[in-house]
């Protein structure tokens, strides 16, 4: 599973990060790298979530990350 990560930089400077594949993950950083790292944290966590109550997704083997274009 290859989960999307989209970038966005706000007016004030703060980035805002959001992992398409899972409505309603989305963390806001002061660096890119922050944003990026808290969302994929965000995103394990609800995925781990899934996993204990039986949602696992169709075809879930692993968890890639990679940056929208």
């Amino acid at each position: 599973m290859i989960l999307t990560v989209e970038l966005e930089r706000e007016e004030d400077g703060r980035w805002i990060a959001e992992v398409m594949e899972l409505p309603g993950v989305m963390c806001y950083g002061a660096s890119r790298e922050l944003a990026i790292a808290n969302v994929k944290a965000l995103a394990l966590r609800e995925l781990a979530l899934r996993l204990e109550h039986g949602e696992t997704p169709f075809g879930f083997e692993g968890v890639s990350f990679a940056e929208a274009a």
